[in-house]
């Protein structure tokens, strides 16, 4: 097992919390998914800043950026019963790592937190 890419971010949530009162820039950031589960979410501000500090952490992680046809809305993170984050790897993303990096079985290991004014995302790439 290789580590390929490592990715953190960090996002002060008042920022976020400001974003989410326009809805295009909902739709514009978070998946079709991730938006039907906030109208269920309470604290939406902590909610839609950890995925955003989540995705900006993505795409350090491989290395490109929000580039090569990579966007906010191509990455959508999911919750196991217990909470644990991880994201949803689709073709696109498999295209974009194997392009990237040259391989074709890989993990992304997440981990999210937030705190009254800030919340942060770790993303970790490894080949396997």
């Amino acid at each position: 097992m290789k580590i390929l890419g490592i990715g953190v971010d960090i996002v002060e949530n008042i920022r976020i919390h400001k974003s989410i009162k326009n809805i295009n820039f909902i739709k514009r950031v978070f998946s079709s998914s991730e938006i039907l589960l906030a109208k269920k979410i309470t604290n939406k501000k902590s909610y839609y800043s950890k995925r955003f500090a989540a995705k900006e952490a993505f795409s350090k992680a491989i290395g490109i950026g929000f580039r090569d046809n990579l966007n906010f809305k191509d990455i959508t993170i999911i919750n196991d019963k217990l909470g644990k984050p991880s994201f949803v790897v689709t073709d696109k993303i498999k295209v974009i790592v194997k392009k990237q990096f040259k391989i074709s079985s890989f993990d992304f290991f997440l981990s999210i937190s937030d705190e009254k004014k800030y919340s942060i995302a770790y993303v970790i790439l490894q080949k396997k």
